[in-house]
C-alpha cells in the first residue's frame, strides 16, 4: 500500500500541483516566524527549541490522524496518506519554476529569464549572464529533486505520512534558519544539522538515481572527486553528480548581496543553457520513475507468484 500511495501522490502532484491558495508550507512558514520572534537568541539552545515547538506538534498531530484517530478506516488512513504526500512532494513545482527560465532563455529574454531565476534562488539574479542563469536553474532543479521530492519519498517509504512531513518541515527550517549569517550563526545550528542527517540517505540515493540514468561514468567520477568541495555534505553529491550526469559545467562564482562567492566546481563538459535546464527536469523525473518502479517492482512480483 506504501508504493501505492507514493504513486497516486505523485500522480496527484503532476495534475494538480501545489495548491495555490492555503498552502500548508506557507502558513507553516508564518509559524515559524512567529516562533523565531519569541524565541530568537543567539544561542543553540534557542534554535533547538524554536525546532522543536515549529515541528514536533505537526509531525505528533499527523502521526496521531494517521495512526490512531483514522486506523479502524483503512481506505480514510490510506487516502490521508496520499493526501499528505502529496502537499509535501513538489515535483511539478520544479517545472512550474524552471521552464519559464527555459522558455525565456530560447527566446532570448535574458531581463525575463533573470526575474524567472530570481524565484528559484537566492543569489543576485540580475547580474548573471545567461550561463550563469541556465546554471543558477539547473543547480536548483537537481538539488530542489531531493529536497522537494526525493527526500520526502524516501521518509514516507521509512516512516509514512509522519516521517514525510517531520521531514519537509525540517527541510523548511532549514531554509529558514539554516543561513551562516550573524543572525542564524548559532540559533539555526539545530535547523542545519538536523536536515544535513534527515537527508544524508536521501542525497546519496538521489546521487546514485542521477548516476544510473545519465552519463554513469563521468557523474560517479565527479560524485567522487567533487562532491567533499562542496561545503553542504548533500548538497555536494546531489549537485555533482547531476552535473556529470548531464554533462555541464555548474558551480563556479556566483554573486551573493552584492559579493560574488568563489564556489568549487561541478559537473564537466560545456557551459549550460536552456536545453540543460530541460534535461535536468527530465533527469528528476525520470529518476522518480525509477524510485517508483523499485517500491512497486516488489508487489508486482508477489502477486504475479500469487496467481502463478
Amino acid at each position: 500500500m506504501t508504493a501505492l500511495a507514493m504513486v497516486l501522490a505523485v500522480l496527484l502532484d503532476a495534475w494538480l500541483g501545489e495548491p495555490r491558495r492555503w498552502h500548508p508550507l506557507v502558513w507553516f512558514g508564518r509559524l515559524s516566524r512567529f516562533i523565531e520572534s519569541r524565541c530568537h537568541a543567539d544561542r543553540r539552545i534557542a534554535g533547538v527549541l524554536a525546532w522543536a515547538l515549529a515541528v514536533l506538534p505537526l509531525t505528533a498531530v499527523t502521526w496521531w490522524l494517521d495512526v490512531w484517530f483514522l486506523h479502524g478506516a483503512s481506505w480514510l488512513s490510506f487516502a490521508f496518506e496520499v493526501f499528505v504526500l502529496y502537499l509535501v512532494i513538489g515535483l511539478r513545482s520544479l517545472a512550474d519554476h524552471a521552464m519559464p527560465v527555459a522558455r525565456a532563455l530560447i527566446d532570448g529574454d535574458l531581463v525575463g529569464a533573470r526575474a524567472a531565476v530570481g524565484r528559484m534562488v537566492s543569489r543576485d539574479t540580475g547580474v548573471l549572464d545567461d550561463a550563469q542563469v541556465a546554471a543558477a536553474a539547473t543547480e536548483s532543479v537537481l538539488e530542489n529533486g531531493n529536497d522537494a521530492v526525493f527526500g520526502a519519498l524516501f521518509w514516507f517509504a521509512v516512516l509514512g505520512a509522519p516521517g514525510a512531513v517531520l521531514y519537509r518541515l525540517a527541510n523548511t527550517l532549514d531554509a529558514m534558519w539554516g543561513y551562516r549569517i550573524a543572525r542564524y550563526e548559532r540559533f539555526g545550528w539545530a535547523a542545519a544539522r538536523i536536515d544535513d542527517v534527515l537527508n544524508f540517505l536521501p542525497a546519496r540515493l538521489t546521487a546514485l538515481s542521477y548516476v544510473l540514468l545519465g552519463d554513469a561514468t563521468r557523474a560517479w567520477r565527479c560524485w567522487r572527486t567533487q562532491a567533499p568541495q562542496w561545503d553542504s555534505p548533500n548538497a555536494g553529491p546531489v549537485m555533482a553528480s547531476g552535473a556529470g550526469a548531464l554533462g555541464v559545467c555548474l558551480g563556479g562564482a556566483a554573486p551573493y548581496d552584492g559579493v560574488w562567492e568563489l564556489r568549487p566546481a561541478l559537473g564537466e563538459g560545456e557551459p549550460p543553457d536552456a536545453h540543460a535546464i530541460v534535461r535536468a527536469l527530465r533527469l528528476v523525473r525520470r529518476s522518480v520513475a525509477l524510485w517508483l518502479g523499485v517500491m512497486v517492482l516488489p508487489g508486482l512480483v508477489r502477486w504475479g507468484a500469487g496467481h502463478a
